[in-house]
């Protein structure tokens, strides 16, 4: 009982942790599971004009800060004669560049690279009760009767916000809603109201600016009413009530306050602007786990050199190749030469060609089995019989390409790509087979073997096969766990169940 546990509990151990990393790096990482696929990234640039006065020049511009929904990629600064610090907390960010002396205009640039990225969810940290703001007359008494009015038409904070904006935006406010509206301290800024009167019920908020990505040469920045309800920020967009926050926008900064502040200079311009690209989904999903430090980074087959890449892009095919080897003999029963031939033949028919390669390992297999019983004659030992076949299998697959090139056929020159060690032993094991059993065994496994490297070409040559096996290595540890779950199979196979069809009905 207890080997039997180990077992099962060993295979769904290895099947589940090559399954949860793979979930992890598609959910979280960002990583395709189908090959050439692209994602957006929006490349947001925001630049800077000043004119010196005179003495020094400091220039702080307020950076991006945590969006839900998008993740920032990487970030650049240009910025010329001038020295630059980053300040970063969770509070905000800041870009502050600082010159001793400069006589002329000068352009700062800040770009940063973003794109979607469904594991961001943070906004800001969680905000403290505010307190009930201290309006003179008659605002202080038109905020309490809005906030009691609308307090008894609404269950909690998201339908207390959503209940406010609809009566900011209706057509016909009431006449103290139309008394913020229209104030000259309010300027009709809708997200100011809806702060000024959510701070009478004691509700936090936030003004969100920033900017819907896409093309645009020149863009302005647009504000959202952030809500927290205790638990989570809700997102407003106050012209229209709206809830919640579209995922193409970029948040750049919280607050009231204007994002450019300049020391010793007169700012001429601050202008936006934004640019979409198409990034390979795969490249993207690298960048983004090394930005976020996450250890599968390091050790991902796409850091190894390019040739070694090449290499191991087939070598990862082999344990699929080899359970579907398993499935075949041990579920199905179908024969074959030798444990893992099928899969070596099914690897060089990536070169040939499926039709091509059955033809050309037909043909050297017929030959060599030809030559091999004319050696029999001969009395060889083992290692010699062995070696000899070894040897006529290459002036075979030498011939055979000789022969296509001279007929046009350059399909043919691929045969020498056929694994030549694993053609002599099937030559030599299909020999015995013949002499000890007869022919029809023989060929019967010939044919199983050609039948299992068929089936197994047809799946490792499917690009989004190659793509898994290669992007997500940790198949490998599912596909162990496969192998050892089936390992202990002892039931009856298909083909014995057809073998036996006929005694199975007398029982019956």
């Amino acid at each position: 009982m207890f080997r039997f546990l180990h077992w099962l509990v060993l295979s769904l151990l290895l099947i589940a942790t090559g399954l949860v990393i793979l979930v992890y790096k598609v959910s979280v990482l960002g990583y395709p599971l189908a090959p050439d696929t692209v994602e957006p990234t929006w490349v947001v640039q925001a630049r800077i004009q000043i004119t010196p006065d005179t003495g020094p020049i400091k220039a702080s511009l307020k950076l991006p800060e945590a969006t839900p929904g998008i993740g920032r990629l990487r970030e650049n600064f240009i910025s010329r004669g001038y020295g630059l610090s980053v300040q970063d907390s969770t509070l905000e960010r800041e870009a502050v560049w600082a010159v001793r002396r400069s006589s002329q205009r000068q352009a700062l640039y800040y770009q940063g690279v973003f794109y979607r990225d469904p594991a961001s969810d943070f906004f800001a940290p969680t905000p403290s009760f505010p307190d009930v703001p201290s309006l003179r007359e008659p605002y202080q008494t038109a905020m309490n009767t809005i906030v009691e009015d609308v307090r008894r038409q609404s269950a909690d904070i998201a339908s207390f916000a959503s209940e406010l904006l609809s009566r900011i935006n209706s057509s016909s406010p009431s006449e103290e809603m139309a008394l913020f509206l229209n104030s000259p301290e309010f300027r009709g800024n809708r997200v100011r109201i809806a702060r000024t009167l959510l701070a009478g019920a004691r509700i936090p908020s936030e003004q969100a600016n920033g900017f819907f990505l896409g093309d645009a040469v020149r863009t302005v920045p647009e504000q959202f009413l952030a809500v927290h309800n205790q638990r989570e920020w809700l997102f407003y967009q106050p012209a229209t009530g709206q809830a919640g926050l579209p995922e193409n926008f970029l948040i750049w900064w919280r607050g009231t306050q204007s994002p450019i502040d300049v020391e010793g200079a007169t700012l001429v311009d601050l202008s936006w602007s934004i640019r979409r690209n198409e990034l390979g989904a795969l490249d993207l999903a690298e960048q983004r786990s090394a930005a976020h430090g996450s250890w599968l980074s390091s050790v991902s087959l796409l850091n190894l050199p390019v040739q070694s890449q090449a290499v191991y892009a087939v070598l990862m095919l082999i344990p699929l190749g080899a359970l579907i080897m398993v499935f075949m003999r041990n579920v199905i029963g179908l024969p074959s030469f030798g444990t893992f031939m099928p899969v070596l033949i099914a690897l060089a028919f990536r070169e040939t060609g499926l039709l091509a390669g059955l033809v050309m390992f037909s043909v050297v297999v017929a030959a060599g089995l030809a030559l091999r019983f004319y050696l029999s004659r001969l009395h060889l030992l083992l290692v010699p019989r062995l070696t000899a076949v070894l040897v006529i299998v290459v002036v075979l697959m030498v011939g055979l390409s000789l022969l296509s090139h001279r007929l046009g056929w350059e399909v043919g020159l691929s045969v020498g790509l056929f694994p030549m060690v694993i053609l002599a032993m099937i030559i030599e094991r299909m020999s015995i087979v013949w002499e000890e059993r007869g022919p029809a065994d023989a060929m019967k496994e010939s044919a199983g073997s050609a039948l299992i490297a068929a089936l197994a070409f047809a799946v490792i040559t499917q690009p989004a096969v190659q793509h898994l096996m290669f992007v997500f290595p940790e198949l490998v540890l599912t596909l162990l766990g496969l192998v050892i779950l089936l390992g202990r199979y002892s039931g009856y196979r298909l083909s014995e169940l057809i073998r036996f069809r006929a005694l199975a009905r007398e029982q019956s």
